[in-house]
């Protein structure tokens, strides 16, 4: 980065990152769970799963989505100088800064299996499905905007995965051609531009 210039990650690739590992991790838990009778015997255990999953499925997809909504409308250019970073550093640099939570998440998914059987890994995987649906909707966004929305990496916090958070002051937005993402923070396929 050079005069001034930012280090700037998507927004949706940041929404994204997790889904993925809380999905399958919520999957594996899941099914574990389900080798185990349980307090509440398995079909209690998942009744309460799926009555879970959509709950936190909604709640994950409408928290913080008004202020998503105006950072998105109030993104400016970013300028010549700023560095974009590639959507892999951007998910890398997630994971690494949610591992432990992960692991924790798992554990006790897993651990709940003993009271409810498989209703903290479906829990679990309606927070990933929820993340992804969210990262679907900020594309949208960026769609009807044509443009990409970023936000500096140094604002993100220590986790690299707060894209809304109280330390974000705005979005930068680019080209929708711009970087090796799609809208949605999808993996761009190299002979498509959206």
């Amino acid at each position: 980065m050079t005069r001034g210039g930012q280090g700037l990650a998507r927004v949706a690739v940041v929404v994204r990152a997790g889904a993925a590992p809380l999905w399958w991790l919520g999957v594996i838990s899941a099914g574990v769970g389900m080798l185990v009778p349980g307090v509440t015997g398995r079909r209690i255990g998942v009744l309460a799963g799926a009555a879970l999953l959509l709950i936190t499925v909604a709640v994950v997809v409408l928290v913080r989505r008004k202020r998503y909504a105006e950072l998105v409308r109030g993104a400016a250019r970013a300028g010549k100088h700023d560095v974009l970073q590639d959507r892999a550093v951007t998910v890398r640099n997630w994971r690494r800064g949610h591992r432990w939570w992960l692991l924790l998440a798992f554990v006790a998914a897993l651990g709940s299996a003993f009271a409810v059987p498989a209703a903290g890994g479906m829990l679990l995987a309606g927070v990933g499905v929820g993340l992804r649906l969210k990262a679907v909707w900020i594309g949208r966004l960026e769609r009807a905007a044509e443009s990409l929305v970023w936000v500096r990496v140094d604002w993100l916090g220590r986790g690299a995965g707060v894209p809304a958070g109280k330390r974000v002051k705005a979005y930068r937005s680019t080209g929708i051609a711009a970087g090796d993402a799609a809208p949605g923070g999808a993996r761009r396929r190299g002979d498509v531009l959206v």
